[in-house]
């Protein structure tokens, strides 16, 4: 047939030129310890920027998270970002945990002011001697070491926002204080990112915004952490009834991931984070099909 046009997928050829990073929680148990790092050695031969370690209020939380990326800096190559947060915590013991960070050879902090604790009413109370919230925590942790910084950012805006100008104007705040990029909320809209990314522009931030993307690993379980995030309704009809069925509904969700990112890819994106959920072949596929290669794989 003469003037036959190739017949090549829409992820074919892509030069794998973007920045990854991925993000993990620490495990509760020896089951969920040996699933994480199973899912650290999948991913590590993609040679991802950093990987990040979740955090939350009270002790427990805490040690696992510094024994986490304690072991990151000691048993691998990977650079480990820890979450750090404001939440029930003075300002001495936020600065003990961050001077035991970099004491343990960790150099990347994602500062974020944290969500209410259980009890709260869905309200956050700074503690009498904490930090007030993320810009104040950045301006601290700068002052104490030369962290590289991440902070949180909204393209749907904060659930606790005022307004979305009040929600960019806190984000110019964190990014003066010494942030050197913000990394999204999980987002299922192009267009939120994009709108979101031009009105920081027009405010007057200039820093990286990397989006973060969620892959569907459950469903109800998506729709439970969305919070202020638009689920669209062709998502509901896709995913309908793949709850029970885990082997297509993930083949499903690393389609529409591996779709979604590469429409940010079209629109000039080159940094991804990824929400593992300590699960590492979404994430996996995902980055393959954007021409991402482990070490030792040919192109």
């Amino acid at each position: 047939m003469n003037g036959a046009i190739e017949d090549r997928p829409p992820f074919a050829a892509l030069p794998g030129d973007i920045g990854i990073s991925f993000e993990f929680f620490p495990p509760k148990s020896e089951k969920m310890e040996a699933q994480l790092w199973d899912s650290i050695e999948q991913l590590a031969p993609l040679r991802p920027r950093f990987v990040s370690v979740t955090y939350g209020a009270g002790g427990s939380t805490r040690e696992r998270t510094h024994a986490t990326v304690t072991r990151l800096v000691k048993e691998t190559d990977l650079v480990p970002a820890a979450h750090l947060t404001c939440v029930g915590a003075s300002k001495g013991e936020i600065d003990e945990i961050a001077d035991a960070y970099w004491d343990a050879g960790v150099r990347h902090i994602v500062a974020l002011r944290g969500d209410p604790p259980p009890g709260s009413e869905g309200r956050f109370v700074p503690h009498p001697d904490g930090y007030a919230g993320a810009a104040a925590l950045v301006e601290g942790l700068r002052k104490r070491h030369d962290f590289e910084i991440s902070v949180a950012a909204y393209p749907e805006v904060h659930p606790e926002a005022v307004s979305a100008e009040a929600d960019l104007d806190n984000l110019k705040r964190k990014l003066d204080a010494g942030a050197s990029q913000a990394i999204t909320q999980f987002f299922y809209s192009t267009d939120a990112y994009f709108r979101f990314l031009d009105n920081a522009r027009a405010a007057g931030i200039e820093a990286p915004i990397v989006p973060g993307i969620m892959p569907v690993t459950n469903f109800a379980a998506i729709r439970r952490m969305s919070a202020n995030t638009h689920i669209p309704g062709w998502m509901e009809e896709l995913f309908e009834g793949l709850d029970e069925r885990p082997g297509p509904r993930a083949l499903v969700a690393a389609t529409v991931a591996a779709d979604f990112c590469r429409r940010l890819y079209d629109g000039g994106v080159r940094e991804f984070h990824f929400y593992t959920l300590n699960r590492a072949e979404q994430a996996y596929a995902v980055c393959h099909l954007l021409g991402v290669r482990a070490t030792g794989d040919t192109q």
